[in-house]
Protein backbone atom coordinates (compact mmCIF):
# COMPACT_ATOMS: atom_id res chain seq x y z
CA UNK A 1 0.00 0.00 0.00
CA UNK A 2 1.44 3.42 -0.89
CA UNK A 3 1.92 5.36 2.08
CA UNK A 4 1.96 8.75 0.49
CA UNK A 5 3.95 11.94 2.67
CA UNK A 6 4.60 14.90 -0.33
CA UNK A 7 1.98 16.99 2.01
CA UNK A 8 5.02 17.43 4.26
CA UNK A 9 6.86 18.82 1.56
CA UNK A 10 5.77 22.07 1.71
CA UNK A 11 4.67 22.20 5.46
CA UNK A 12 7.87 20.72 7.16
CA UNK A 13 7.70 22.50 10.26
CA UNK A 14 10.78 20.79 11.71
CA UNK A 15 13.11 21.06 9.39
CA UNK A 16 15.04 24.17 11.10
CA UNK A 17 17.83 24.79 8.29
CA UNK A 18 15.89 24.91 5.36
CA UNK A 19 13.44 27.46 7.22
CA UNK A 20 15.93 29.79 8.35
CA UNK A 21 17.73 29.51 4.72
CA UNK A 22 14.32 30.59 3.12
CA UNK A 23 13.63 33.01 5.39
CA UNK A 24 16.74 34.87 4.79
CA UNK A 25 16.86 34.88 0.88
CA UNK A 26 13.56 36.26 1.33
CA UNK A 27 14.03 38.84 4.08
CA UNK A 28 12.12 38.20 6.54
CA UNK A 29 13.43 38.51 9.90
CA UNK A 30 11.26 36.61 12.23
CA UNK A 31 7.86 36.43 11.06
CA UNK A 32 7.12 33.56 8.56
CA UNK A 33 5.76 34.18 5.34
CA UNK A 34 5.66 31.37 3.63
CA UNK A 35 4.27 27.64 4.97
CA UNK A 36 2.57 26.69 8.19
CA UNK A 37 -1.22 26.10 8.23
CA UNK A 38 -2.08 28.39 6.07
CA UNK A 39 -0.78 25.29 3.43
CA UNK A 40 -2.90 22.85 4.77
CA UNK A 41 -6.28 23.04 3.03
CA UNK A 42 -4.27 23.54 -0.53
CA UNK A 43 -2.49 20.17 0.43
CA UNK A 44 -5.40 18.83 1.90
CA UNK A 45 -7.67 19.41 -1.29
CA UNK A 46 -4.41 17.67 -3.47
CA UNK A 47 -4.44 14.90 -1.44
CA UNK A 48 -8.01 13.81 -0.99
CA UNK A 49 -8.31 14.48 -4.47
CA UNK A 50 -4.73 12.28 -5.76
CA UNK A 51 -5.60 9.35 -3.64
CA UNK A 52 -9.16 9.68 -4.65
CA UNK A 53 -8.10 9.57 -8.50
CA UNK A 54 -4.98 6.96 -8.01
CA UNK A 55 -7.25 4.53 -5.81
CA UNK A 56 -10.05 4.49 -7.61
CA UNK A 57 -7.86 3.95 -11.04
CA UNK A 58 -5.61 0.63 -9.82
CA UNK A 59 -8.56 -0.32 -7.74
CA UNK A 60 -10.57 -1.42 -10.68
CA UNK A 61 -8.01 -1.93 -13.21
CA UNK A 62 -7.84 -6.05 -13.34
CA UNK A 63 -11.56 -6.11 -14.54
CA UNK A 64 -11.48 -3.83 -16.84
CA UNK A 65 -8.00 -5.64 -18.28
CA UNK A 66 -9.78 -9.32 -18.16
CA UNK A 67 -13.59 -8.15 -18.72
CA UNK A 68 -13.16 -4.91 -21.31
CA UNK A 69 -9.48 -5.75 -22.78
CA UNK A 70 -10.14 -9.32 -22.79
CA UNK A 71 -6.46 -10.12 -21.08
CA UNK A 72 -5.91 -13.67 -19.93
CA UNK A 73 -6.11 -13.57 -16.25
CA UNK A 74 -1.90 -13.82 -15.61
CA UNK A 75 -1.00 -11.37 -18.45
CA UNK A 76 -4.01 -8.67 -16.14
CA UNK A 77 -2.25 -9.45 -13.26
CA UNK A 78 1.87 -9.26 -14.37
CA UNK A 79 0.58 -6.07 -16.54
CA UNK A 80 -0.63 -4.30 -13.25
CA UNK A 81 2.47 -5.52 -11.29
CA UNK A 82 4.75 -4.23 -13.61
CA UNK A 83 3.36 -0.60 -13.69
CA UNK A 84 2.86 -0.85 -9.97
CA UNK A 85 6.76 -1.74 -9.92
CA UNK A 86 7.20 0.70 -12.21
CA UNK A 87 5.65 3.54 -10.70
CA UNK A 88 7.21 2.67 -7.45
CA UNK A 89 10.40 2.73 -8.70
CA UNK A 90 10.39 6.48 -9.50
CA UNK A 91 10.27 8.31 -5.87
CA UNK A 92 13.77 7.46 -6.21
CA UNK A 93 14.23 9.00 -9.72
CA UNK A 94 11.80 11.87 -8.34
CA UNK A 95 13.91 12.61 -5.46
CA UNK A 96 17.40 12.92 -7.19
CA UNK A 97 15.71 14.81 -10.04
CA UNK A 98 14.38 17.08 -7.50
CA UNK A 99 17.71 17.54 -5.43
CA UNK A 100 19.57 18.02 -8.02
CA UNK A 101 17.98 19.95 -10.98
CA UNK A 102 14.44 20.73 -10.63
CA UNK A 103 13.66 21.35 -6.97
CA UNK A 104 10.31 19.36 -4.88
CA UNK A 105 7.71 21.97 -6.19
CA UNK A 106 8.47 21.76 -9.96
CA UNK A 107 8.55 17.99 -9.81
CA UNK A 108 5.21 17.27 -8.17
CA UNK A 109 3.49 19.84 -10.88
CA UNK A 110 5.29 18.39 -13.87
CA UNK A 111 4.83 14.55 -12.82
CA UNK A 112 0.81 15.46 -12.02
CA UNK A 113 0.06 16.69 -15.12
CA UNK A 114 1.85 13.47 -16.99
CA UNK A 115 -0.54 11.64 -14.27
CA UNK A 116 -3.41 13.58 -15.80
CA UNK A 117 -2.63 13.20 -19.34
CA UNK A 118 -1.93 9.53 -18.56
CA UNK A 119 -5.87 9.20 -16.95
CA UNK A 120 -7.39 11.57 -20.20
CA UNK A 121 -5.54 8.91 -22.12
CA UNK A 122 -7.09 5.63 -20.72
CA UNK A 123 -10.46 7.71 -20.52
CA UNK A 124 -10.61 7.14 -23.77
CA UNK A 125 -9.46 4.08 -24.22
CA UNK A 126 -12.76 2.88 -22.25
CA UNK A 127 -14.81 5.64 -24.17
CA UNK A 128 -13.81 5.01 -28.16
CA UNK A 129 -15.21 1.17 -29.32
CA UNK A 130 -12.30 1.36 -31.76
CA UNK A 131 -9.78 1.13 -29.14
CA UNK A 132 -10.97 -2.25 -27.39
CA UNK A 133 -12.36 -5.24 -28.85
CA UNK A 134 -15.36 -6.74 -28.98
CA UNK A 135 -17.40 -7.62 -25.71
CA UNK A 136 -17.53 -11.07 -24.65
CA UNK A 137 -19.86 -11.75 -22.22
CA UNK A 138 -19.18 -15.41 -21.81
CA UNK A 139 -15.16 -15.24 -21.50
CA UNK A 140 -14.97 -18.22 -24.07
CA UNK A 141 -13.36 -17.73 -27.12
CA UNK A 142 -12.76 -14.19 -26.72
CA UNK A 143 -10.86 -11.25 -29.05
CA UNK A 144 -7.94 -10.39 -27.02
CA UNK A 145 -6.95 -6.87 -27.60
CA UNK A 146 -4.85 -5.99 -30.69
CA UNK A 147 -1.38 -4.61 -29.84
CA UNK A 148 -2.27 -1.26 -31.33
CA UNK A 149 -5.09 -0.91 -28.69
CA UNK A 150 -2.65 -2.55 -25.59
CA UNK A 151 0.19 0.11 -26.27
CA UNK A 152 -2.19 2.80 -26.08
CA UNK A 153 -3.43 1.58 -22.59
CA UNK A 154 0.31 0.93 -22.07
CA UNK A 155 1.22 4.55 -22.41
CA UNK A 156 -1.71 5.91 -20.04
CA UNK A 157 -0.05 4.79 -17.27
CA UNK A 158 3.30 5.13 -18.03
CA UNK A 159 2.50 8.76 -17.85
CA UNK A 160 2.53 8.39 -14.12
CA UNK A 161 6.07 7.73 -14.40
CA UNK A 162 7.86 10.95 -13.05
CA UNK A 163 5.48 11.17 -10.65
CA UNK A 164 7.36 11.15 -7.38
CA UNK A 165 6.73 11.35 -3.54
CA UNK A 166 9.48 13.10 -1.15
CA UNK A 167 10.62 12.64 2.05
CA UNK A 168 11.37 15.25 4.30
CA UNK A 169 12.80 14.60 7.86
CA UNK A 170 9.73 14.12 10.17
CA UNK A 171 8.96 13.99 13.67
CA UNK A 172 7.79 10.33 14.91
CA UNK A 173 3.99 11.73 16.15
CA UNK A 174 4.17 13.71 12.36
CA UNK A 175 5.32 10.28 10.37
CA UNK A 176 2.45 8.62 12.52
CA UNK A 177 -0.38 11.18 11.38
CA UNK A 178 0.47 11.22 7.78
CA UNK A 179 0.32 7.51 7.94
CA UNK A 180 -3.83 7.81 9.34
CA UNK A 181 -3.91 10.90 6.92
CA UNK A 182 -3.50 8.90 4.16
CA UNK A 183 -5.30 5.92 5.35
CA UNK A 184 -8.46 8.36 5.60
CA UNK A 185 -8.14 9.60 1.82
CA UNK A 186 -8.45 5.83 0.87
CA UNK A 187 -11.50 4.70 2.10
CA UNK A 188 -12.82 8.13 -0.48
CA UNK A 189 -12.32 5.81 -3.30
CA UNK A 190 -14.84 3.30 -2.16
CA UNK A 191 -17.49 5.46 -2.49
CA UNK A 192 -16.88 5.75 -6.57
CA UNK A 193 -16.35 1.74 -6.55
CA UNK A 194 -19.78 1.43 -5.50
CA UNK A 195 -21.01 2.91 -8.40
CA UNK A 196 -18.64 1.93 -11.19
CA UNK A 197 -20.46 -1.14 -11.96
CA UNK A 198 -24.10 0.69 -12.47
CA UNK A 199 -22.66 3.74 -14.03
CA UNK A 200 -20.23 2.39 -16.92
CA UNK A 201 -16.33 2.73 -17.86
CA UNK A 202 -16.48 6.03 -19.12
CA UNK A 203 -17.85 7.47 -16.36
CA UNK A 204 -15.68 4.78 -13.61
CA UNK A 205 -12.51 6.17 -15.03
CA UNK A 206 -13.75 9.62 -15.85
CA UNK A 207 -14.27 10.81 -12.35
CA UNK A 208 -10.62 9.89 -11.23
CA UNK A 209 -9.51 12.01 -14.39
CA UNK A 210 -11.37 14.93 -13.23
CA UNK A 211 -10.52 14.54 -10.03
CA UNK A 212 -6.88 14.71 -10.97
CA UNK A 213 -7.14 17.16 -12.39
CA UNK A 214 -8.94 19.52 -9.25
CA UNK A 215 -5.50 18.39 -7.38
CA UNK A 216 -3.07 19.72 -9.84
CA UNK A 217 -5.73 23.17 -9.69
CA UNK A 218 -5.74 22.80 -5.76
CA UNK A 219 -1.74 22.58 -5.50
CA UNK A 220 -1.15 25.43 -7.99
CA UNK A 221 -3.59 27.84 -5.94
CA UNK A 222 -1.46 27.38 -2.85
CA UNK A 223 1.88 28.21 -5.00
CA UNK A 224 2.26 31.59 -3.31
CA UNK A 225 2.26 30.43 0.53
CA UNK A 226 4.61 27.34 -0.03
CA UNK A 227 8.46 27.35 0.95
CA UNK A 228 10.21 26.58 -2.82
CA UNK A 229 13.62 25.41 -1.76
CA UNK A 230 16.39 25.39 -4.72
CA UNK A 231 17.82 22.33 -5.63
CA UNK A 232 20.53 21.61 -3.21
CA UNK A 233 22.33 18.65 -4.82
CA UNK A 234 22.02 14.98 -3.98
CA UNK A 235 23.11 13.28 -1.16
CA UNK A 236 24.57 10.25 -3.37
CA UNK A 237 27.11 12.38 -4.29
CA UNK A 238 29.10 11.83 -1.11
CA UNK A 239 28.22 7.97 -1.05
CA UNK A 240 30.16 8.33 -4.08
CA UNK A 241 32.85 10.13 -2.53
CA UNK A 242 33.37 7.59 -0.10
CA UNK A 243 33.66 4.87 -2.11
CA UNK A 244 35.50 6.49 -4.79
CA UNK A 245 38.25 7.68 -1.93
CA UNK A 246 38.20 4.84 -0.25
CA UNK A 247 39.57 2.69 -3.72
CA UNK A 248 42.08 5.63 -4.21
CA UNK A 249 43.58 5.03 -1.13
CA UNK A 250 43.14 1.15 -0.91
CA UNK A 251 46.72 1.05 0.03
CA UNK A 252 46.76 3.33 2.64
CA UNK A 253 46.83 1.69 6.16
CA UNK A 254 44.33 2.51 8.65
CA UNK A 255 45.49 3.77 11.71
CA UNK A 256 44.41 2.31 14.81
CA UNK A 257 43.27 4.81 16.62
CA UNK A 258 40.41 5.90 14.98
CA UNK A 259 40.72 9.46 16.61
CA UNK A 260 43.38 10.26 13.78
CA UNK A 261 41.43 9.56 11.00
CA UNK A 262 39.66 13.26 9.15
CA UNK A 263 37.43 15.22 10.91
CA UNK A 264 35.94 18.62 9.96
CA UNK A 265 32.67 19.94 12.29
CA UNK A 266 32.52 23.33 10.30
CA UNK A 267 32.43 21.02 6.72
CA UNK A 268 29.94 18.42 8.37
CA UNK A 269 27.95 21.06 9.96
CA UNK A 270 25.23 21.83 7.38
CA UNK A 271 24.48 17.73 6.95
CA UNK A 272 24.73 17.01 10.95
CA UNK A 273 22.55 19.79 12.70
CA UNK A 274 20.95 17.11 14.82
CA UNK A 275 24.25 15.56 15.78
CA UNK A 276 27.54 13.85 13.89
CA UNK A 277 27.64 10.33 13.50
CA UNK A 278 30.70 8.52 15.87
CA UNK A 279 32.80 6.16 13.91
CA UNK A 280 31.74 2.39 14.10
CA UNK A 281 33.93 -0.77 13.86
CA UNK A 282 32.05 -2.13 11.22
CA UNK A 283 33.18 -1.89 7.08
CA UNK A 284 36.74 -0.35 8.43
CA UNK A 285 37.46 -0.85 4.47
CA UNK A 286 35.75 2.16 4.40
CA UNK A 287 37.75 4.37 6.96
CA UNK A 288 40.08 4.47 4.48
CA UNK A 289 38.70 7.15 2.99
CA UNK A 290 38.78 9.38 6.48
CA UNK A 291 42.89 8.23 6.21
CA UNK A 292 44.83 11.45 5.93
CA UNK A 293 48.32 11.01 4.32
CA UNK A 294 51.14 12.69 5.10
CA UNK A 295 50.77 15.75 1.87
CA UNK A 296 46.59 15.96 3.09
CA UNK A 297 47.56 15.95 6.61
CA UNK A 298 50.07 19.32 6.44
CA UNK A 299 47.68 21.08 3.76
CA UNK A 300 45.67 24.12 5.47
CA UNK A 301 43.24 24.21 2.53
CA UNK A 302 39.43 22.73 2.00
CA UNK A 303 40.44 18.93 1.46
CA UNK A 304 39.18 17.27 -2.12
CA UNK A 305 36.20 15.39 -0.94
CA UNK A 306 36.47 13.04 -3.60
CA UNK A 307 40.16 12.25 -2.29
CA UNK A 308 39.42 12.60 1.90
CA UNK A 309 36.08 13.12 3.45
CA UNK A 310 34.99 13.09 7.11
CA UNK A 311 34.19 10.23 9.53
CA UNK A 312 31.01 11.43 9.79
CA UNK A 313 30.61 11.14 5.49
CA UNK A 314 32.10 7.45 5.66
CA UNK A 315 29.59 6.68 8.39
CA UNK A 316 26.95 7.67 6.49
CA UNK A 317 27.59 5.14 3.79
CA UNK A 318 27.76 2.46 6.84
CA UNK A 319 24.77 3.24 7.83
CA UNK A 320 23.30 2.77 4.37
CA UNK A 321 24.93 -0.32 4.15
CA UNK A 322 23.98 -2.00 7.25
CA UNK A 323 20.56 -1.15 6.56
CA UNK A 324 19.92 -3.01 3.13
CA UNK A 325 19.91 -6.56 4.29
CA UNK A 326 16.62 -5.55 6.48
CA UNK A 327 15.52 -3.27 3.43
CA UNK A 328 16.16 -6.30 1.34
CA UNK A 329 13.33 -8.22 3.47
CA UNK A 330 10.53 -6.34 2.37
CA UNK A 331 11.47 -7.18 -1.35
CA UNK A 332 9.69 -11.09 -0.94
CA UNK A 333 7.13 -9.44 1.09
CA UNK A 334 6.05 -7.23 -2.00
CA UNK A 335 6.64 -10.43 -3.94
CA UNK A 336 4.25 -12.66 -2.57
CA UNK A 337 1.24 -10.04 -2.11
CA UNK A 338 2.02 -8.13 -5.30
CA UNK A 339 -1.08 -10.65 -6.97
CA UNK A 340 -3.19 -11.51 -4.26
CA UNK A 341 -5.62 -8.21 -4.71
CA UNK A 342 -5.94 -9.09 -8.21
CA UNK A 343 -6.34 -12.93 -7.63
CA UNK A 344 -8.83 -11.85 -4.81
CA UNK A 345 -11.17 -9.57 -7.41
CA UNK A 346 -11.43 -12.28 -9.67
CA UNK A 347 -12.60 -14.03 -6.86
CA UNK A 348 -14.91 -11.95 -5.58
CA UNK A 349 -16.70 -11.54 -9.03
CA UNK A 350 -17.57 -15.07 -8.69
CA UNK A 351 -19.41 -14.95 -5.29
CA UNK A 352 -22.42 -13.63 -4.46
CA UNK A 353 -22.17 -10.13 -3.11
CA UNK A 354 -25.52 -9.22 -2.82
CA UNK A 355 -26.55 -7.02 0.32
CA UNK A 356 -30.17 -6.78 -0.95
CA UNK A 357 -32.06 -8.05 -3.93
CA UNK A 358 -31.19 -5.14 -5.90
CA UNK A 359 -27.69 -4.20 -4.93
CA UNK A 360 -24.28 -5.69 -4.75
CA UNK A 361 -20.96 -4.70 -4.33
CA UNK A 362 -18.24 -4.61 -6.45
CA UNK A 363 -15.56 -6.54 -6.14
CA UNK A 364 -12.76 -3.63 -5.41
CA UNK A 365 -14.78 -1.96 -3.12
CA UNK A 366 -13.37 -5.02 -1.10
CA UNK A 367 -10.43 -3.79 -0.02
CA UNK A 368 -12.08 -0.81 2.26
CA UNK A 369 -11.98 -3.84 4.52
CA UNK A 370 -8.31 -3.41 4.60
CA UNK A 371 -8.13 0.02 4.45
CA UNK A 372 -10.88 0.28 7.45
CA UNK A 373 -8.65 -2.07 9.62
CA UNK A 374 -5.28 -0.09 9.12
CA UNK A 375 -6.73 3.05 9.97
CA UNK A 376 -8.61 1.79 13.04
CA UNK A 377 -5.17 -0.55 14.00
CA UNK A 378 -2.88 2.30 13.75
CA UNK A 379 -5.35 4.06 16.36
CA UNK A 380 -5.35 1.59 18.94
CA UNK A 381 -1.46 0.73 18.49
CA UNK A 382 -0.90 3.83 19.25
CA UNK A 383 -3.76 4.44 22.49
CA UNK A 384 -4.00 0.40 23.44
CA UNK A 385 -1.20 -1.31 22.27
CA UNK A 386 2.17 0.82 23.07
CA UNK A 387 0.82 2.08 26.80
CA UNK A 388 0.49 -1.66 27.37
CA UNK A 389 3.29 -3.56 25.98
CA UNK A 390 5.44 -0.24 27.06
CA UNK A 391 4.98 -1.95 30.86
CA UNK A 392 7.42 -4.97 29.83
CA UNK A 393 9.63 -3.35 27.35
CA UNK A 394 10.50 -0.12 29.10
CA UNK A 395 10.68 0.98 25.57
CA UNK A 396 8.83 4.52 25.14
CA UNK A 397 7.61 3.79 21.59
CA UNK A 398 6.91 0.06 22.37
CA UNK A 399 8.54 -1.95 20.66
CA UNK A 400 11.11 -1.09 18.33
CA UNK A 401 10.96 -0.71 14.28
CA UNK A 402 12.84 -4.35 13.93
CA UNK A 403 10.18 -6.39 16.32
CA UNK A 404 7.35 -4.62 14.95
CA UNK A 405 8.48 -5.36 11.17
CA UNK A 406 8.89 -8.79 12.31
CA UNK A 407 5.24 -9.12 13.78
CA UNK A 408 4.04 -7.60 10.46
CA UNK A 409 6.22 -10.48 8.44
CA UNK A 410 4.42 -13.01 10.86
CA UNK A 411 0.64 -11.69 10.62
CA UNK A 412 1.42 -11.49 6.94
CA UNK A 413 2.39 -15.13 6.29
CA UNK A 414 -1.53 -16.01 8.20
CA UNK A 415 -3.44 -13.76 5.39
CA UNK A 416 -2.00 -15.99 3.15
CA UNK A 417 -2.79 -19.70 4.49
CA UNK A 418 -6.09 -18.17 5.46
CA UNK A 419 -6.53 -17.31 1.49
CA UNK A 420 -5.48 -20.55 1.05
CA UNK A 421 -8.36 -21.79 3.15
CA UNK A 422 -11.40 -19.77 1.35
CA UNK A 423 -10.43 -20.44 -2.08
CA UNK A 424 -10.84 -24.04 -1.00
CA UNK A 425 -14.29 -23.67 0.62
CA UNK A 426 -15.13 -21.68 -2.84
CA UNK A 427 -13.98 -24.29 -5.27
CA UNK A 428 -16.29 -27.40 -2.94
CA UNK A 429 -19.32 -24.75 -3.28
CA UNK A 430 -18.88 -24.36 -6.68
CA UNK A 431 -18.04 -28.33 -7.18
CA UNK A 432 -21.42 -28.81 -5.05
CA UNK A 433 -23.53 -26.96 -7.69
CA UNK A 434 -21.78 -27.92 -10.61
CA UNK A 435 -20.37 -24.26 -11.22
CA UNK A 436 -16.79 -25.31 -12.48
CA UNK A 437 -17.10 -25.12 -15.61
CA UNK A 438 -18.88 -21.88 -15.51
CA UNK A 439 -16.58 -19.08 -15.50
CA UNK A 440 -19.06 -16.34 -15.32
CA UNK A 441 -20.98 -18.07 -12.86
CA UNK A 442 -22.23 -16.74 -9.72
CA UNK A 443 -21.59 -19.22 -7.17
CA UNK A 444 -23.79 -19.26 -4.05
CA UNK A 445 -21.20 -18.35 -1.55
CA UNK A 446 -21.14 -15.36 0.15
CA UNK A 447 -18.38 -12.49 -0.90
CA UNK A 448 -17.71 -11.84 3.06
CA UNK A 449 -15.53 -15.21 3.14
CA UNK A 450 -12.76 -12.96 1.51
CA UNK A 451 -13.19 -10.17 4.57
CA UNK A 452 -10.80 -12.06 6.81
CA UNK A 453 -7.96 -11.72 4.88
CA UNK A 454 -8.72 -8.18 3.75
CA UNK A 455 -7.96 -7.89 7.33
CA UNK A 456 -5.22 -9.93 8.50
CA UNK A 457 -3.37 -8.43 6.04
CA UNK A 458 -4.67 -5.05 7.20
CA UNK A 459 -3.28 -5.46 10.89
CA UNK A 460 -0.25 -7.08 8.96
CA UNK A 461 0.08 -3.33 6.84
CA UNK A 462 -0.14 -1.91 11.05
CA UNK A 463 3.38 -3.48 12.00
CA UNK A 464 4.82 -4.23 8.57
CA UNK A 465 4.60 -1.15 6.52
CA UNK A 466 4.77 1.65 8.94
CA UNK A 467 7.77 -0.20 11.31
CA UNK A 468 9.68 -0.45 7.61
CA UNK A 469 9.09 3.49 6.84
CA UNK A 470 9.84 3.99 10.43
CA UNK A 471 13.04 1.80 10.38
CA UNK A 472 14.41 3.38 6.91
CA UNK A 473 13.76 7.27 8.31
CA UNK A 474 15.37 6.56 11.81
CA UNK A 475 18.38 4.92 11.21
CA UNK A 476 19.43 6.70 7.71
CA UNK A 477 22.04 9.31 8.22
CA UNK A 478 19.88 12.96 8.86
CA UNK A 479 20.82 14.52 5.75
CA UNK A 480 19.64 11.48 3.76
CA UNK A 481 16.50 10.38 5.08
CA UNK A 482 14.75 11.62 1.42
CA UNK A 483 16.61 9.45 -0.52
CA UNK A 484 16.98 6.66 2.33
CA UNK A 485 12.67 6.94 3.00
CA UNK A 486 12.47 6.45 -1.78
CA UNK A 487 14.22 2.87 -1.03
CA UNK A 488 10.79 1.70 1.10
CA UNK A 489 9.21 2.16 -2.69
CA UNK A 490 12.58 0.65 -4.31
CA UNK A 491 11.58 -2.43 -2.51
CA UNK A 492 7.52 -2.52 -3.53
CA UNK A 493 9.59 -2.17 -7.06
CA UNK A 494 11.94 -5.04 -6.93
CA UNK A 495 9.19 -7.21 -5.29
CA UNK A 496 6.25 -6.60 -7.93
CA UNK A 497 8.68 -7.29 -10.47
CA UNK A 498 9.64 -10.75 -9.08
CA UNK A 499 6.16 -11.24 -8.31
CA UNK A 500 5.89 -10.85 -11.93
CA UNK A 501 8.54 -13.23 -12.04
CA UNK A 502 7.39 -15.79 -9.92
CA UNK A 503 3.12 -15.60 -10.77
CA UNK A 504 4.64 -16.48 -14.96
CA UNK A 505 6.91 -19.35 -13.23
CA UNK A 506 4.19 -20.85 -11.53
CA UNK A 507 1.47 -20.42 -14.76
CA UNK A 508 4.08 -21.83 -17.43
CA UNK A 509 5.14 -24.69 -15.06
CA UNK A 510 2.04 -26.01 -13.81
CA UNK A 511 0.53 -28.16 -16.72
CA UNK A 512 -2.22 -27.29 -19.04
CA UNK A 513 -4.99 -28.93 -17.33
CA UNK A 514 -5.20 -28.53 -13.64
CA UNK A 515 -2.64 -24.90 -14.11
CA UNK A 516 -2.61 -23.11 -10.82
CA UNK A 517 -3.51 -19.97 -12.40
CA UNK A 518 -5.46 -20.91 -15.15
CA UNK A 519 -6.51 -17.60 -18.02
CA UNK A 520 -9.79 -17.88 -18.03
CA UNK A 521 -11.38 -20.12 -15.36
CA UNK A 522 -10.30 -19.85 -11.92
CA UNK A 523 -12.11 -22.68 -10.73
CA UNK A 524 -10.76 -25.14 -12.61
CA UNK A 525 -7.45 -23.57 -11.27
CA UNK A 526 -5.27 -24.28 -7.92
CA UNK A 527 -5.14 -20.93 -6.40
CA UNK A 528 -4.57 -22.34 -2.65
CA UNK A 529 -1.62 -24.07 -3.59
CA UNK A 530 0.11 -20.75 -5.20
CA UNK A 531 -1.21 -19.17 -1.66
CA UNK A 532 0.73 -22.27 -0.12
CA UNK A 533 3.54 -21.35 -2.49
CA UNK A 534 3.80 -17.63 -1.26
CA UNK A 535 3.64 -18.75 2.42
CA UNK A 536 6.06 -21.36 2.23
CA UNK A 537 8.36 -18.28 0.67
CA UNK A 538 7.50 -15.80 3.75
CA UNK A 539 8.69 -18.43 5.90
CA UNK A 540 11.75 -18.41 4.62
CA UNK A 541 11.88 -14.34 4.39
CA UNK A 542 11.21 -14.64 7.91
CA UNK A 543 14.00 -16.42 9.14
CA UNK A 544 16.20 -14.48 6.85
CA UNK A 545 14.86 -11.42 8.49
CA UNK A 546 14.86 -12.61 12.09
CA UNK A 547 18.51 -13.06 11.26
CA UNK A 548 19.60 -9.55 9.97
CA UNK A 549 17.37 -8.58 12.57
CA UNK A 550 19.40 -10.51 15.51
CA UNK A 551 23.28 -8.78 13.85
CA UNK A 552 21.57 -5.27 13.06
CA UNK A 553 24.18 -2.85 14.91
CA UNK A 554 21.97 0.72 15.58
CA UNK A 555 23.52 3.65 13.92
CA UNK A 556 26.00 5.68 16.38
CA UNK A 557 25.13 9.41 16.85
CA UNK A 558 26.85 11.77 19.42
CA UNK A 559 24.98 14.32 21.57
CA UNK A 560 22.23 16.32 19.32
CA UNK A 561 24.03 19.87 18.31
CA UNK A 562 20.67 20.72 19.14
CA UNK A 563 20.09 20.15 22.75
CA UNK A 564 16.53 20.98 22.20
CA UNK A 565 15.09 22.26 19.35
CA UNK A 566 13.00 24.86 21.12
CA UNK A 567 16.62 26.46 23.56
CA UNK A 568 18.26 26.34 19.65
CA UNK A 569 15.96 28.13 17.74
CA UNK A 570 16.18 31.44 19.57
CA UNK A 571 19.42 31.30 19.02
CA UNK A 572 19.30 30.89 15.44
CA UNK A 573 16.90 33.70 14.83
CA UNK A 574 18.87 35.96 16.48
CA UNK A 575 22.03 35.12 14.28
CA UNK A 576 19.64 35.67 11.34
CA UNK A 577 18.21 38.60 11.98
CA UNK A 578 22.07 39.96 12.52
CA UNK A 579 23.44 38.02 9.48
CA UNK A 580 20.63 40.06 7.41
CA UNK A 581 21.17 43.25 8.98
CA UNK A 582 24.95 42.96 7.86
CA UNK A 583 24.05 41.81 4.43
CA UNK A 584 25.69 38.44 4.70
CA UNK A 585 25.68 36.18 2.39
CA UNK A 586 23.87 32.87 1.77
CA UNK A 587 27.02 30.36 2.18
CA UNK A 588 28.42 32.37 5.12
CA UNK A 589 25.23 33.07 7.18
CA UNK A 590 24.59 29.36 6.63
CA UNK A 591 27.89 27.98 8.28
CA UNK A 592 27.82 31.04 11.01
CA UNK A 593 23.97 29.83 11.64
CA UNK A 594 24.94 26.47 12.14
CA UNK A 595 28.19 27.44 14.29
CA UNK A 596 26.24 29.72 16.76
CA UNK A 597 23.26 27.72 17.05
CA UNK A 598 25.88 24.88 18.28
CA UNK A 599 27.56 26.71 20.95
CA UNK A 600 23.68 28.24 22.21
Amino acid sequence: MEVDVKSMVVTDENDKHERALDEQSNGAAKKRKHGGIRTMPFILANEVCDRFASSGFHANMITYLTQVLNLPLVQASNTLSNFSGTGSFTPLLGALLADAVAGRYWTIIIGSIFYELGLVSIVLSAVLPSLRPPACPTQVNCQEASTTQLWVFYISPSSHLPRFRRYPPLRRHLRRRSVRHVQVQGCLPQVELLQLDNVGWGWGLGIPAVAMAISVVAFVLGSRLYVKLKPGGSPLTRLAQVIVAAVKKRNVPVPEDPGLLYENKELDAVISVHGRLLHSEQFKWLDKAATMTEEEARSSGPPNLWRLVTVHRVEELKCIVRMLPIWAAGILLVTCSSHLGSFTIVQARSMDRHLSHSFQIPPASLSIFSIVTMLSGLVLYERVFVPFIRRFTGNPVGITCLQRMGIGFTINILGAIVASFVEIKRKKVAAAHHLLDAPKAIIPISVFWLVPQYVIHGIAEVFMSVGHLEFLYDQSPESMRSTAAALYWVAISVGHYLGTLLVTLVHDYTGKERNWLPDRNLNRGRLERYYWLVSGIQVVNLVYYLVCASLYTYKPVEESICKEEEEAEPAKDDVLAKNMANGTNGNAGEMQLIANAEKA
